[in-house]
C-alpha cells in the first residue's frame, strides 16, 4: 500500500523508489527519489540512521551538508556515501531533532520515525518551500508531499471543506494549515509535528517563525550605511547561490531579465568557471513578453541561453493538465508560464535556480504602493463618510460611472492592469469602507471579496489577514505588507506554484533569495533601503548593478503571467461557459450561480476585467471535475 501511495508521486522522483515497513509498530514509509546529490544506492531512501534509531523519508535538499559533515566526523561519525540525507540523520542522532533542524540551510519536508520513542516527526522548512500534507483517514494517519499520495489509500474519504473553498475563492489558493479536504492539513512552514504511537492528536510546534524574526529585527535594526548593507547582502547572496549550485547533475537557472532572476544568474555566473545554462519562455503578446530583456542580460553575463517562443495555443494546451499537476485548486495564472519554463529547463538540466522571494523581501509588488497611497488618502476621511461615498459610487451602472467619473482616469490608469474605468471606479468604491489598513490590504489581495456569500454553506476560517489580533509588528505599512506576504502569499501561492510546476516535470527548483539568513538580514534593513522615492528593491538593485548595467534592468515590473482575460473572451470561452453553466453550478451545489454568472457576463461584455475571480472559479470547477 505504501508503495502504491509513493508511486503516485513518481513525477517528483522518477529515478528510484523505496519502502520501509515495521509491521509490528504499524509504520510504513514510502519514497520516490529524484537523484541530485550522491546518485549511488548510498543515497537511497527510506534511510536508516547508523545507530538504527531513526528512519527518514526526505524531500528537498540540505545545502550545507558538507560543512555539517566536517562538524560531525570528529565526533566519530563514519559515512557510507556523500548524500545530505545521511548527514541529516547523523546530525539528528548527535544533536537531537530540533537543534539539528535549526542548523540546516535548505528546503525540506521530512518524516522521521523514532524507533526508541515510537514517535513520528513531520518537519517542514522555514519558508514552506516544500509541501507536506497530513491527517487521519479512519484509523490511519496519512502524510505525503501531495494529496495524490493520500488519495491512493483506501481509507481516504475525499470530502471538500467548504470553509477552505471560501479561502480558495478569496486568495486563489488554500492557505496553511487548511487543505481543500476535511480532516487533512498542511504542516505550516517552520514547524515540527510529533505524533506518538497510540496518540490521536498532535499540534505543530514552530522552530522558526517569520513573525519572531520580524520582532527581533524591529528590536535590533541594521544601523550601518547603505554601502555596508550592500556589501553584506552581496556576500550573503553569493554564499546562498554557491551552496545551491552543489549538485551531481546538470544545473541551470530561470531568467526573465527582471531584478530577482538576473541577480541570481549574475551571482551564479560569478561563481562558475563556465557559462551557466539559462532559460526563458517568450510570448507573442508584447505586454507579457520579457524574452528580449532576458536575452540582453544573458548576453552581458555570457550565459548559455535557451529561449522558446510560445503561441497562445501552446500555452492554453497546458490548462487541461493543471488539476492533475497542482493537485489542489490553485488559480495563479502564472502557473501556465511557470509550467512551460519548467518543461523547457528539464530538457537540459535536473536542477534550476529561481529568483522567487525578492518581491516579498525587498518590496517589489506594485500593490504595496497602491495600498499605501490609497490608505494615506482614505484615513483622512472618517469611516462613516467613506461608507456613504462608497454607496453613492456603487449606485450607477458601470457605464454611468465611466461618464460621471471619467475625470479620475489619469489617476486610476496609473495602477493595476488595463480595465474599463467604470470597473476601476467600482473597485475603488469597494475599497473605501476598509476599517483599517489590514482590512484594505485584505481587500486588494482578495479575488472574491465576500467568498462566504459565494460558496454555499461556507464559513470562512481564520487566517493571518482576516483575523486581526491588533498587534502589528511594524508601524511602517510597507514593512507590514511585506511581512504579511511572507506569512501568506509566499508559501501559499508563489512557492506552491513553483514546486508543483517544476516537480511535475521532475525538475528541482532552488530559491537562493529565500535562504533564511538572507530573510533574517532583509528583515533588519530599514524600509528606505528597500523602497525609496517610488523605487522598489533599492538595495537588491544596488547589488545587481555591480554585475549588470543599470540600463538593462531599470524598467516597469511586468509580472510573469498569461492573458487569461483575453482567452476567456476568445478560445477559452466555450470551455469556461460549460464549467460556469448556471444549471450545472446549481446542481453541484458549491458556488452560487448568480454572482458567478453576473461577473461572467460583465467580463464577456467588456464592462469588467474579471479574469482573476473567474479563473479562480474555473480552476475549482475543473479541479472538482477531475478529482471529486
Amino acid at each position: 500500500m505504501v508503495r502504491r501511495m509513493a508511486d503516485e508521486l513518481r513525477h517528483r522522483g522518477p529515478d528510484d523508489a523505496g519502502v520501509w515497513v515495521d509491521a509490528a509498530a504499524g509504520v510504513a514509509l514510502g519514497f520516490r527519489r529524484l537523484s541530485i546529490v550522491d546518485l549511488s544506492p548510498a543515497g537511497s531512501q527510506p534511510m536508516v540512521s547508523h545507530g538504527a534509531r531513526y528512519v527518514v523519508v526526505f524531500n528537498g535538499e540540505v545545502y550545507n551538508f558538507a560543512a555539517l559533515r566536517k562538524e560531525l566526523e570528529p565526533r566519530g561519525h563514519v559515512f557510507r556515501g556523500h548524500s545530505d540525507t545521511e548527514v541529516m540523520l547523523a546530525a539528528i542522532e548527535t544533536w537531537g531533532l530540533e537543534t539539528a533542524v535549526r542548523k540546516f540551510i535548505g528546503m525540506f519536508a521530512l518524516a522521521l520515525w523514532d524507533r526508541d520513542t515510537r514517535t513520528l516527526h513531520l518537519v517542514r522548512d522555514r519558508l514552506g518551500i516544500k509541501p507536506l500534507y497530513y491527517g487521519w483517514a479512519d484509523q490511519v494517519f496519512l502524510f505525503g508531499s501531495e494529496l495524490k499520495a493520500l488519495r491512493a489509500h483506501p481509507a481516504f474519504n475525499p470530502r471538500i471543506d467548504r470553509g477552505a473553498l471560501a479561502l480558495q475563492m478569496r486568495y486563489g489558493y488554500v492557505p496553511a494549515p487548511y487543505s481543500i479536504y476535511q480532516g487533512i492539513r498542511k504542516l505550516p512552514e517552520g514547524c515540527i509535528l510529533s505524533l506518538k504511537s497510540g496518540c490521536a492528536q498532535a499540534d505543530p510546534s514552530p522552530y522558526w517563525s517569520a513573525k519572531d524574526v520580524a520582532r527581533q529585527a524591529a528590536a535590533d535594526p541594521f544601523e550601518g550605511s547603505e554601502s555596508e548593507a550592500r556589501a553584506q547582502l552581496d556576500a550573503l547572496l553569493r554564499d546562498s547561490v554557491r551552496l545551491r549550485m552543489i549538485a551531481d547533475v546538470p544545473l541551470g537557472a530561470f531568467l526573465s531579465g527582471g531584478i530577482d532572476s538576473s541577480t541570481v544568474v549574475a551571482l551564479m555566473q560569478a561563481e562558475s568557471s563556465r557559462p551557466v545554462k539559462t532559460f526563458t519562455v517568450g510570448f507573442d503578446a508584447a505586454q507579457y513578453d520579457e524574452a528580449a530583456h532576458a536575452k540582453a542580460v544573458a548576453a552581458h553575463l555570457g550565459t548559455d541561453h535557451t529561449e522558446i517562443r510560445v503561441t497562445p495555443q501552446e500555452a492554453m494546451a497546458v490548462i487541461p493538465s493543471l488539476p492533475e499537476l497542482f493537485d489542489e485548486p490553485f488559480s495563479d495564472s502564472s502557473q501556465i508560464p511557470t509550467t512551460l519554463i519548467s518543461a523547457l529547463a528539464r530538457r537540459a538540466v535536473t536542477v534550476s535556480l529561481s529568483g522567487d522571494g525578492g518581491d516579498e523581501l525587498f518590496g517589489g509588488y506594485p500593490r504595496y504602493f497602491l495600498t499605501a497611497r490609497l490608505w494615506q488618502q482614505e484615513c483622512r476621511v472618517p469611516l462613516v463618510f467613506r461608507r456613504v461615498l462608497a454607496r453613492l459610487m456603487a449606485v450607477p451602472s458601470l457605464e454611468t460611472s465611466d461618464r460621471w467619473l471619467g475625470w479620475t482616469a489619469p489617476w486610476l490608469d496609473r495602477y493595476g492592469r488595463p480595465a474599463p474605468r467604470g470597473d476601476k471606479i467600482s473597485k475603488l468604491a469597494e475599497a473605501l469602507p476598509a476599517a483599517d489598513f489590514r482590512d484594505l490590504y485584505l481587500h486588494f489581495v482578495s479575488q472574491w471579496k465576500r467568498p462566504a456569500t459565494l460558496v454555499i454553506r461556507a464559513e470562512e476560517p481564520a487566517t493571518v489577514l482576516n483575523c486581526p489580533d491588533g498587534r502589528e509588528i511594524y508601524p511602517d505599512h510597507f514593512a507590514q505588507m511585506m511581512l504579511w506576504d511572507i506569512l501568506t502569499y509566499l508559501p501559499g501561492d508563489i512557492l506552491t506554484k513553483v514546486d508543483r510546476a517544476s516537480m511535475g516535470v521532475s525538475l528541482e527548483v532552488r530559491v537562493p533569495l529565500l535562504d533564511y539568513r538572507v530573510v533574517e538580514f532583509a528583515a533588519r534593513l530599514p524600509v528606505k533601503m528597500k523602497i525609496a522615492g517610488g523605487e522598489s528593491k533599492r538595495l537588491l538593485r544596488q547589488v545587481l548593478y555591480q554585475y549588470v548595467p543599470r540600463e538593462l534592468i531599470d524598467r516597469p515590473k511586468m509580472g510573469f503571467t498569461a492573458p487569461i482575460g483575453e482567452w476567456l473572451r476568445g478560445d477559452l470561452r466555450e470551455w469556461a461557459e460549460e464549467l460556469l453553466n448556471e444549471n450545472r453550478l446549481r446542481r453541484e451545489g458549491y458556488l452560487r450561480p448568480e454572482p458567478v454568472r453576473k461577473l461572467w457576463n460583465e467580463h464577456l461584455e467588456g464592462k469588467r476585467n474579471a479574469e482573476d475571480p473567474l479563473w479562480n472559479a474555473l480552476v475549482f470547477q475543473s479541479w472538482r471535475e477531475r478529482w471529486e
